[in-house]
Order: C-alpha cells, then sequence, then structure tokens
C-alpha cells in the first residue's frame, strides 16, 4: 500500500477542518514535514514510534478499546466488509511522460475527450488473495470517473480520458489483498491505462465505544494511516505534534483481534525566553509490531474506531 506525497499535501488541509475542535493545543494552523501550513485541525495529538507489543500510554484506554471491539457485531461486521487500506486508483504501468502528468494524476486532474461505457453489471466481486469472495454492488464508468476526477475538468495540468473498459486490479484490504473489478481509463499519450477501483467500501460499522470526551487526556486522533509494509509488520501513520514539543509518539496495544494505537506528544521543558508559534505540525511515523497486522483491526485508542485510511478532505476509502 503506498500513498502519494503530493497528493497527500494537497488535501490535507482539507481533513484537518472537518476534524473536531483542538482542546488543548490553541493552534491556528498546522505545518506538515514539507513545510506546508494547513487550517486547524479539530482533533488531538500523538506520541512517536513504539517498541515492539509496549504498552500503550493510558493502557487501560486502549484495553477497554480493545476490549469493546472483541466479539463485538462491529467487529463482526468489519471482518465481513470490504474495507479498502490501499490507494483506489493505480497510475498506468511504466510511469508518466512527464513531471506535468504526474502532477495531474496526484492532483486527481482529469478532462473526458470520449465516449465511456453507458451500461454494466450490478455487481462485482472482491476476491480476497486469502480466500474468500464477496458480492458487491458496481460504480458504473461514470460514476468511477466522478470519483476519478474529483475536482473537476477545469484544473491545468490534466489528464485527457479517451474511453474505458471494465476490468480488475488488486488493492490492499482489512482483509488483505484482493482483486476487485475496477475501470480501466485509456489516456491520451500512454499504451497501458490507469486503473480505478468500481466499487465502493462497505458501510462503516458502528463504534461499539465512543471516543475520549471533553476532558483533558494525553491521547490524541490520530488522522490517518499512511502506509503498511508488505510483511504487515510496520505500520506509518499520520500524527499530530505542536512546535514547543519533542514530536509525537505513537505506541500499540496488540491483542488477537485488534491493534490499539495510542497518540500522545512527548513534552519538553520549555525556555522562557524563546518564543512558541501556533502552529501544529503533521508526521509520519513508523510502528513496528511484533507479529503481522493481518485481519487484526486497527484502532484509534482516541477515538475508539478504525484509523482511516489516507484521503484527506474525503472520506476515507474505508469509509462510506
Amino acid at each position: 500500500m503506498r500513498t502519494h506525497n503530493t497528493r497527500t499535501t494537497t488535501r490535507l488541509a482539507l481533513v484537518l477542518t472537518l476534524t473536531t475542535a483542538l482542546f488543548a493545543a490553541g493552534c491556528d494552523g498546522e505545518k506538515v514535514e514539507d513545510g506546508s501550513t494547513v487550517p486547524k485541525d479539530g482533533s488531538t495529538v500523538p506520541k512517536s514510534t513504539a517498541p515492539k507489543n509496549s504498552p500503550a500510554p493510558s493502557n487501560s484506554r486502549a484495553q477497554r478499546v480493545a476490549d469493546a471491539w472483541e466479539g463485538s457485531k462491529a467487529g463482526e461486521d468489519w471482518l465481513k466488509g470490504y474495507f479498502p487500506m490501499g490507494d483506489a486508483a493505480q497510475p498506468p504501468g511504466g510511469g508518466f511522460r512527464s513531471e506535468d502528468d504526474k502532477m495531474a494524476y496526484e492532483g486527481e486532474s482529469y478532462v473526458l475527450r470520449g465516449e465511456l461505457p453507458a451500461t454494466a453489471p450490478e455487481e462485482g466481486k472482491v476476491e480476497w488473495e486469502g480466500g474468500g469472495s464477496l458480492a458487491h454492488p458496481l460504480l458504473d464508468a461514470r460514476q468511477t470517473y466522478s470519483a476519478l476526477n474529483r475536482y473537476g475538468e477545469s484544473a491545468d495540468p490534466h489528464l485527457i480520458v479517451t474511453g474505458a473498459k471494465l476490468g480488475e486490479m488488486t488493492i490492499s484490504t482489512s482483509r488483505g489483498p484482493a482483486t476487485v473489478p475496477a475501470w480501466l481509463f485509456t489516456l491520451e499519450g500512454y499504451d497501458e491505462p490507469l486503473k480505478r477501483v468500481a466499487l465502493r467500501p462497505s458501510k462503516l460499522p458502528k463504534s461499539p465505544i465512543g471516543q475520549l470526551g471533553e476532558s483533558p487526556t494525553e491521547l490524541w486522533q490520530l488522522p490517518r494511516l499512511v502506509d503498511l509494509s508488505e510483511d504487515g509488520r510496520t505500520i506509518t501513520v499520520l500524527a499530530h505534534h505542536g512546535s514547543c514539543d519533542n514530536g509525537p509518539r505513537v505506541k500499540a496495544l496488540e491483542t488477537d483481534g485488534s491493534v490499539v494505537l495510542s497518540a500522545t506528544v512527548a513534552s519538553r521543558k520549555l525556555d522562557p525566553d524563546v518564543a512558541c508559534d501556533a502552529a501544529m505540525h503533521g508526521k509520519k511515523v513508523k510502528v513496528e509490531l511484533d507479529r503481522p497486522l493481518g485481519t487484526r483491526i486497527l484502532l484509534d485508542a482516541f477515538m475508539g474506531r478504525p484509523v482511516p485510511y489516507g484521503e484527506e478532505g474525503w472520506a476515507s476509502p474505508s469509509w462510506s
């Protein structure tokens, strides 16, 4: 599962405006590692790379979240559903011809100059590499193109779509790699198509435990999952911290059915003669697990629900 840094920076500002108001930071904006500033986030902030199987800060909260999901209907629905944890679109094989084309792909900017198929089957099938399948409503070519081209047809640079046909692609999901239906879009100037998943995710189950309340807490919300290594043992998440601390920390509580991530920030003694700005920063943090994530649910201790994957400013592909 991979993300694209330019697209990540482009939409980080949007997702942070959708979260709840900061109650402990008093920050007016957020800066990500590349230096871009984004609007005030509404969540809370994190604790960095976790030693293997280390107890989570406020471990009782992490344990309560794990216990709530264990054997719950929400947990059962999660294991049965289709929840993508990888990019819904895949670029043409062989790479892009120019930096402009790459920017257009990462910025999701397209122009349609051709006909798209007017009909499509009502259902497609998700087939997991580890076994099992799921029939799922299929998006037609026009719906899929609209999901692909989120910023309309007025932006530059852009890629030109000249047609499409139904095919398939492989994507990471909460149940491991799966082969799913995809529309293969023909791009002007390219021999190989751009692929985009033709399915919506399953409906996100209602969490059996609520998020933490307004009372002071050291835990912070994790905005999103960035990457999961091929062996499933290294999780990369986006975490938050301020300008006057020692950065984010993220620790994992591993159980048989879940991995609960607890995010905090490392404090430091402040120099009274040094002024701190009011920015909040986003930083990618790696968490090493004792064993592969597999089909275990990746949960956020603060929110009490699964950590969403990618897609700033829009519902994550693992949310509906």
